[in-house]
């Protein structure tokens, strides 16, 4: 299963679907970007006049590539139509903010697997800005069905 398939049969559409494209794909880990248009719904009321990104988004788009992309990678055996598509619901998360991203910035997701058994995969990911400066960083954990 390439990129553009695992993007295909990710349950999201536009403008709740925060993944550009996947740059790496393995059993381990995936990486991918994303970048944070600025007429997204969620700047218009955060900060007035000063838009940031909100902390949930960050969350989102880490848990996007680096839990749900790598899932459906992990059951690309099993996807194999639209009706198959995988059931995907967050567990947890721990999450630690170090900078802000803002309007137009691209943002690259590096998520490695911790575990992925009994349907429960927990990642480690971190959040980079096109500097190459860490953004935030944490584990994710999600409930992937077939």
């Amino acid at each position: 299963m390439n990129q553009i398939e695992i993007i295909k049969n990710l349950p999201y559409t536009h403008p709740f679907l925060f993944v550009d494209e996947l740059t790496e794909i393995s059993e381990n880990g995936v990486t991918g970007n994303y970048t944070f248009k600025e007429n997204a719904f969620f700047y218009e009321g955060h900060f007035k006049g000063n838009p940031i990104t909100p902390g949930v988004i960050l969350t989102e788009t880490m848990a996007q590539i680096g839990v749900v992309c790598l899932g459906i990678y992990l059951l690309k055996d099993e996807i194999t139509s639209t009706e198959n598509k995988p059931q995907i619901a967050l567990t947890s998360n721990n999450i630690d903010f170090y900078l802000p991203v803002l309007p137009n910035e691209k943002v690259t997701v590096i998520s490695e697997k911790e575990y992925f058994r009994f349907n429960k995969l927990k990642c480690k990911v971190k959040m980079l800005n096109s500097k190459n400066e860490l953004v935030c960083r944490g584990t994710i954990s999600g409930m992937i069905k077939r």
